[in-house]
């Protein structure tokens, strides 16, 4: 397959893992920190970035282990336990890095960013990446498109969290339930793209 072709398929990935199939509303993975961490916009943008990066730059290192270590030595069924041995140590250096550089983030974020480690969505991404059977271009577009719509999942649901604050919701809908009608109704806005374009 050439680059011209593989760069173009990946572009479809990109723009398919943000709309039609994004990781938290189309396969709800990653809801306990979405949940958690969105009752503010700038809390919610900093997790986001965060997300976007390590599950990008993840998803590339876990395709690099995968295809040059494990599948040579005929041990694909160790792939979780790399996958996630790699991904800790990724998330461990991106909160380093943020307590070095905005300490006023790292508190915000609290212990949602170690929970990065343990957030499905960025275990899913490499998942799918080796069950979709994903070149190395191919999963760049696919590991950026699924982090840029988990990120724009949880800063529009910080955005409506942040309104209804002031609203009068009844008292049983209050949290969580509220929230999750609207990560529902989220999920529904965004299955309305799926007959527009669909990676593979």
């Amino acid at each position: 397959m050439s680059l011209d072709v593989q760069v173009q398929q990946a572009f479809v990935i990109f723009v398919a893992a943000i709309f039609t199939q994004n990781i938290l509303l189309a396969y709800f993975l990653g809801l306990c920190p979405f949940i958690g961490v969105s009752r503010e916009i700038r809390a919610a943008f900093g997790l986001g970035l965060a997300v976007i990066f390590v599950l990008t730059c993840t998803a590339l290192l876990n395709w690099v282990a995968y295809h040059y270590v494990l599948v040579p030595l005929g041990l694909e069924f160790f792939r979780f336990i790399l996958f996630i041995i790699i991904i800790a140590a990724f998330v461990q250096f991106v909160e380093m890095v943020i307590d070095r550089y905005s300490p006023f983030l790292y508190q915000q974020l609290g212990v949602f960013l170690p929970l990065i480690t343990v957030n499905c969505a960025i275990l899913g991404a490499s998942l799918f990446m080796v069950i979709r059977d994903y070149t190395f271009i191919h999963t760049i577009g696919y590991g950026l498109g699924s982090g840029i719509g988990w990120f724009l999942a949880i800063l529009a649901m910080a955005g409506i969290r942040q309104k209804l604050a002031h609203d009068r919701i009844p008292r049983g809908l209050q949290g969580p339930g509220i929230t999750l009608i609207i990560a529902g109704l989220m999920a529904l806005a965004f299955i309305g793209f799926a007959g527009v374009l669909q990676g593979r």
